[in-house]
């Protein structure tokens, strides 16, 4: 304790007589008034239970409030956090849509290319066989005209 603090105790232990002294004494209560105090003590006391009692409902009920709030707060989060999640999946589907389909319109068009190419190769082929054959069929036909003009159709 400081100096202080001791010097205020010490002064009112000193008033405390003279304070005592200088009080009226307490005038005899009746039985009447013993009892009226009592009552006052009493219904004083049932007003406080009750103030009390409906002190602690109000409180539970702010508590059921606020858990009923954290509650619904947390469901409205969990929505909008399924909601979000279903979006972004969504748009990784949508993504991987459109790369399968941009990759079988790149298989569709290397197909048709090939088809084209192979169509090309066996046209370039066809040609080559029919000029093959054109020269045979030349040279079998000038075979065939030596043969029957005979050796004199030459000789000349």
């Amino acid at each position: 304790m400081n100096h202080h603090a001791r010097q205020l105790i010490a002064a009112l232990i000193l008033c405390l007589p003279v304070v005592a002294l200088a009080a009226d004494p307490v005038p005899a209560a009746s039985a009447d008034d013993l009892a009226a105090a009592g009552e006052r003590i009493r219904q004083t006391g049932e007003q406080i239970r009750a103030d009390l009692q409906a002190a602690r409902a109000r409180l539970e009920a702010k508590k059921a409030r606020e858990e009923t709030e954290r509650k619904r707060a947390a469901e409205v989060a969990r929505q909008q956090a399924a909601a979000e999640k279903a979006r972004e999946e969504a748009a990784r589907d949508r993504v991987r849509q459109e790369a399968a389909a941009k990759a079988e319109r790149e298989r569709v068009a290397a197909e048709r290319e090939a088809i084209q190419a192979r169509v090309r190769a066996e046209k370039a082929e066809q040609e080559r066989q029919r000029q093959t054959d054109a020269k045979v069929r030349a040279a079998e036909a000038l075979k065939q005209a030596r043969a029957s003009a005979g050796p004199k159709a030459y000789d000349e």
